[in-house]
């Protein structure tokens, strides 16, 4: 019972971290493309 929980309780936080980790790699990766024509229009 208790090994039950502390495994479900370990894979909602790695679940959890996995999907914030995403959403910033996500983020970051569509703010970079966004960003690369107007450091090039500033050339």
């Amino acid at each position: 019972m208790f090994l039950d929980d502390v495994v479900i309780s370990g894979l909602i936080v790695v679940g959890g971290t996995l999907a914030f980790l995403l959403g910033i790699g996500v983020f970051v990766y569509q703010d970079a493309h966004k960003k690369k024509p107007d450091s090039d229009a500033l050339k």
